[in-house]
Formats: structure tokens, C-alpha cells, sequence
């Protein structure tokens, strides 16, 4: 059965509401970019990698250009999905494309940061991944879809959306 939180992050995302058993297995599908995208962040970060930045900062903007062409939503369909019968993940609608777009943007930033010498701003923006990441990956809250919500006006949605919110 799913949580209040991973029905509240599923409507953050922007899908609709499912069946319990359905709704957990796309909640776990839609996991597996940050799943992977979130440590590599963190060897970047480490390493202190422009490349890798940026390197991360065009898959993201890949995903938001082409989402119906999204490599990690991709495989996890052809080679976990599918093999289980599980549903296929379907291109992310637009919170999830503006969350990927942000951290995009933030990569991006930090890439030009590093490649400039400006050390306080890499931190920063890295600081700000750091905390993004981990409120998505450990508290199933995703800051960039809350953002696309609330710019949109859309208040008491965003906020009925809050991981502790119960529907």
C-alpha cells in the first residue's frame, strides 16, 4: 500500500492518482534517474569536475527537451519494466520536466563556477544540489516540481503535496 508521501510525491510530479500497487511501482520507476543522477552529483562534487557537471547538466537538459527520449526512463523500461510486467514510465509531465530543468541549470552553473576559479559559488550551488537531492532521494519531496507549482500559482496544491501533508 502506498504512503501518504508517495502519493503526495506522485501528484508533485504531476501524474494522477492510481491504484496503491501501481502507484508504487511508478513511484519506484521514477526513482531511478535521481537514484543514479544524486550520487553522481555527489562524485562530482568530490572531485570537483567541471566535465562532469556539465556532463550531467546536458543529460538533464536532454530530459527536458526530448522527454519522450529520456535514456534513464528509457532503460529502466526496457530492462526493468518490462521484463516484470511492471508499467512503463510515460514522459515526465511538466513539474518533473521543470525539476530536471533546475538541476540542469544548477550543474550548469556550478561547471561554469569551477571552470572560472569562483570556488565560493561552486559551493554554494553544489550546497544547493547537495540539499535537493537529498530531500528528494531520502525525503521523497521534490524541491523543483514544489517551485513549478507555486510559480504557477497553484499554492495549495504545492503544498498539499508536502511529504508530512496525509490526503
Amino acid at each position: 500500500m502506498s504512503s501518504s508521501a508517495v502519493r503526495n510525491f506522485m501528484k508533485q510530479q504531476g501524474f494522477t492518482d492510481e491504484p496503491a500497487a501501481v502507484c508504487d511501482m511508478h513511484f519506484a520507476g521514477l526513482y531511478f534517474q535521481p537514484g543514479i543522477v544524486g550520487p553522481l552529483v555527489v562524485v562530482a562534487i568530490f572531485l570537483h569536475s567541471p566535465v562532469l557537471f556539465l556532463i550531467l547538466s546536458a543529460v538533464l537538459w536532454w530530459n527536458v527537451a526530448v522527454s519522450a527520449w529520456n535514456p534513464f526512463e528509457l532503460f529502466y523500461n526496457r530492462a526493468i519494466a518490462a521484463p516484470r510486467e511492471w508499467p512503463q514510465l510515460s514522459p515526465a509531465p511538466a513539474p518533473r520536466r521543470f525539476a530536471q530543468g533546475m538541476a540542469a541549470a544548477f550543474m550548469l552553473l556550478v561547471a561554469v563556477a569551477l571552470l572560472e576559479g569562483w570556488v565560493v559559488t561552486a559551493w554554494v550551488f553544489e550546497a544547493f544540489l547537495v540539499v535537493a537531492f537529498s530531500a528528494l532521494l531520502f525525503g521523497k519531496f521534490c524541491l523543483g516540481a514544489y517551485v513549478y507549482l507555486l510559480l504557477r500559482g497553484e499554492v495549495a496544491l504545492a503544498n498539499s503535496t508536502l511529504p508530512w501533508v496525509r490526503s
